[in-house]
Order: C-alpha cells, then structure tokens, then sequence
C-alpha cells in the first residue's frame, strides 16, 4: 500500500479492529512530537549559535521567532489542505517538509540558511499540530476524549522534557548543529505510522479530498503580514517608537483587512481562511483568549528560561537542559491524571488551577540567583509545569466541544494558531523586554554587571506572571454548555 494512496478510516477500522483509534491516536502523537522537538532542543544552544554567526540578542530570538512565525501561519491552512489532500498525504508531506528543515539547518553554514531552515520546521510543525485535537474529537467519545487527549498529552511532553537535556548534552560534546538532526529519526518513524495507521479521510467519517474550496490566498497573506507585522513593531520598539508605531499601525491595517474579507467570504458562501462564526460561541472565546496568553507565557518562558541559566546563571548548556528534565517529567505525569479529570470535571476550573501555577512559578523565579541551591530552582519550574500539565489536557476540550461539529477542525486549527500567535509574541516580547533591561542596567554604573543581568531576568519574569494572572481571569469564564447549531 503506498504512502500517499487512499485508504479510508473505514477500511482501517476494520482491519485494525475495535482499537484501532488508539493505534491512529499514538501515530499522531510521533509525528506532533517530532514537530515539537525543533521548538525546544534549538533553545538550549541559542547561546552558542549566537557565537558562531556573531547575532546580537535582536537577532538571536528570530531562531526562535522564524519557527513561532511560520507554525502561527500555518495552522491557519491545515483544515483547506485535510479538505484538499486527506488525512495522510498532508501529514506525511508535513512530516517530509519538517525533516528537511531539520537536515538544512544541521548543515548551514549561513545565518540566513539557518533561518530558512527554521522556517520550514515551523511550518511543518503549524500543518501538524491541529491534527490530533481534530481526531480525538472526531475519533473518540465524549467519555473518551479527556483520557486520549492526557494519554496523547503524555507523550507529547516528554519531547520538550528530553529535547533540551539532549540538546544541552549535544551542544556541549558535538556543538550546536547536533541539535537539528534530533529531528530525522522521529520524522522516519511517523513516516512508517502514516503508511500503516493514518486515514486518507477523517477518523469519523466525514469526507476528505472533496469539496474544499480554493485556498483564501488574499486572507493568508494578510494574516501572515499582520503577524510579521506585530513582531517586527516588537524588535523595533527599543530602537525607534516611531518605526514600531507604523509597524504596529500596518499590521492592524491587515488584520482588520482579514476580518473584513473573511466575513465577505461567509457572506458570500465562500470557504474563508479562518471561520469567524466560531467567535459566536462565549466558550471558544474566553478559551481563545486563554490560548493567546498561555503561548505567550509558555513559549516565552522557554526561550527566557534556558537563556536565564546560562546568561544569568553562568551555567552550561547541558546544566540547562538538565534542570529542564525533571519539571517535563512531573509535566508527563501529570497529563494524563488530569485528562482523566476533565472527562468528569469542569474544564474551567481546571484550565484556571493551571494558569494559578504557572503564575505562581514565574513569581518564584525573582528568589532565582547566584548559590541558590539547584535543586529549589528546578522545583520553581516544576510548579509551572504542572500548571501546563491542568491546562493542555482540558482547554482545548472546554474551548471546542460546545461548537457546532462542522466547525471543529476550523476551531481546532484557529485555536492552535491563536496560541502560536501568542507564544510567537511572546518570544520577541522576552527577547526585547530581556535586551531592553540588560541594556539600562548595563548603563549604570552603580550596579554590577551580574547583578543587573539577575535584575533583567527578574523583571521580564514579572511581565509574565502578570500576563498569567489575566489569562486565570478568563479561564474562570472558560465554561461548557450544551452543543449548539452553527449560527
């Protein structure tokens, strides 16, 4: 059976059995972790990519903004491509384009090469990543889904657990290129899941490859400059207000742009990039906003935290990765003991318990400096951890069960790209608000170099507990009623 050939859920079914979505679910889960793993293992060796191209701190958070960028874009033209090309030749094409990069980036000898490279990671991964909240809601019941999604969860965590212990580990014996070739063997792997388990049409039975419309080309690349847009106004903000206020201004000229087109698009019964009658529902939107906010924190801290280590710290790639490991483990665990919750509990209580912790931890971090023992400082982030650990398994589930069905691979891609979006502001936010302090400490003479360094962590870690303590807000009002009809 070829790769690419047609081969129905149906068909599948009935040759792997009763327990065939558990089989689809865990195939899902490789090639998310494989799009995952370019996202944190490259962090740890920001440090030393930095060295060898000579990039400032402006230029070095790009390695993780060209992948944020591309991922926020992407997810946006997953439904048209499962629409257009079915279930399994996207994700096995997606999973071709990730390995690609991977390979490109390992041997670039350029920054722009590398930034490329990073580019086709992200948008494979943003293809990817909406996929298997689509098929758990479509494939399992309602009774199921909290457990597939903390089971599927479970395995997910476990690549940015592992990936910057690796990646430190790698960084340190064989240098910084190491780290993109993580990607190749997972790819292969879900290559071989793809031909054996992943359906040409959708786990459910609705029909892939039929009736999806011409690409809204016009709304893709008025979103994709509006979000270069915002991030661009972002790295311009420390050099010239003026520049990052034309910036800012051209990027809300786009995304108002996008709005209005894609309500012309529904008025005129035209498949739209992004289906803005999701927003009727309270539930999407209050798990949107949520989304938005847990990105920025999550990504943003990922970036900060490993830089924070090693910058503020004075400790080695490895000792980052390492001090990583344990928080993703207890994250692993997590998981899938709240996924069973979320089955008989109200997910905004539990996506709300998440954010608390998550605020709390980035509150810790400002006791994070010099002697403190290592061990306390692996469990400031551990507490964060566990945050993300109430929240991955039930905010998408309280964000999408209440919208019509229809709507659910739409819903589940512009929630993915809304959190992308945040999590890619994020980044620039951390990589400025972190430039701009060390750059104000640095001028004065008063304070020693180390201290101010410590100073500018700490304050870019209040940025984010207090962004955390909105996204808790929302999450209270993050509730679940009964399915209505599309409006």
């Amino acid at each position: 059976m070829p790769l690419l050939s047609p081969s129905p859920a149906a068909a599948l079914k009935a040759r792997y059995g009763e327990h065939y979505r558990w089989l689809l679910l865990m195939a899902v889960m490789v090639g998310t972790i494989a799009s995952i793993i370019p996202s944190t293992s490259v962090n740890v060796a920001i440090p030393a990519m930095s060295a060898f191209f000579q990039l400032g701190q402006e230029r070095a958070q790009w390695i993780t903004s060209a992948f944020m960028v591309a991922s926020t874009v992407a997810m946006l033209v997953t439904p048209w491509l499962l629409g257009r090309f079915g279930y399994r030749a996207t994700y096995a094409w997606a999973i071709g384009l990730l390995m690609l990069g991977g390979i490109s980036g390992g041997f670039a000898q350029h920054f722009e090469l590398l930034l490329f490279s990073r580019v086709a990671e992200g948008l494979a991964a943003g293809i990817i990543q909406p996929m298997p909240a689509v098929i758990i809601l479509y494939a399992f019941q309602p009774n199921e889904q909290g457990r597939a999604g903390g089971i599927f969860g479970m395995g997910v965590v476990l690549a940015p657990a592992l990936a910057p212990a690796l990646g430190g580990l790698l960084t340190d014996w064989m240098g910084w290129r190491s780290t993109f070739f993580m990607v190749v063997p997972p790819c292969l792997l879900s290559l071989w899941l793809a031909w054996k388990y992943v359906p040409s049409s959708a786990p459910g039975g609705s029909t892939s490859g039929e009736g999806s419309g011409k690409l809204d080309v016009l709304g893709l690349g008025l979103v994709s400059a509006g979000t270069l847009g915002v991030l661009n106004a972002l790295v311009a903000f420390h050099h010239s207000h003026l520049k990052a206020a034309l910036l800012a201004g051209m990027a809300a000229v786009c995304w108002l742009a996008f709005i209005l087109w894609q309500q012309r698009l529904l008025r005129t019964q035209r498949k739209p990039l992004m289906d803005l009658r999701l927003f009727a529902y309270r539930p999407f939107v209050m798990g949107c906003i949520v989304a938005f906010i847990y990105g920025t924190a999550m990504f943003g801290s990922t970036y900060l935290l490993p830089v924070f280590i090693q910058m503020g710290l004075g400790l080695s790639a490895s000792y980052a990765g390492n001090l990583l490991l344990p928080a993703g483990l207890i994250l692993a665990i997590t998981i899938p003991l709240v996924g069973r919750m979320a089955d008989t509990q109200p997910t905004h209580w539990l996506t709300s318990i998440g954010m608390l912790l998550l605020a709390l931890s980035f509150g810790l971090m400002l006791w994070a400096g010099p002697g403190m023992a290592l061990w306390l400082l692996a469990g400031f982030i551990i507490v964060g951890r566990i945050g993300l650990g109430f929240i991955l398994p039930s905010l998408n589930l309280g964000a999408l069960r209440p919208i019509d069905r229809a709507l659910i691979a739409q819903g589940s891609s512009t929630i993915s790209f809304i959190r992308m979006l945040g999590g890619a502001i994020g980044v620039g936010l951390c990589g400025i608000v972190l430039e701009w302090r060390l750059a104000v400490y640095a001028a004065n003479p008063a304070m020693d170099a180390a201290q101010g360094r410590i100073q500018a962590f700490h304050e870019s870690f209040v940025m984010l507990t207090v962004l955390c303590l909105l996204a808790f807000a929302a999450a209270t009002q993050l509730r679940s009623p009964a399915r209505k009809s599309a409006p």
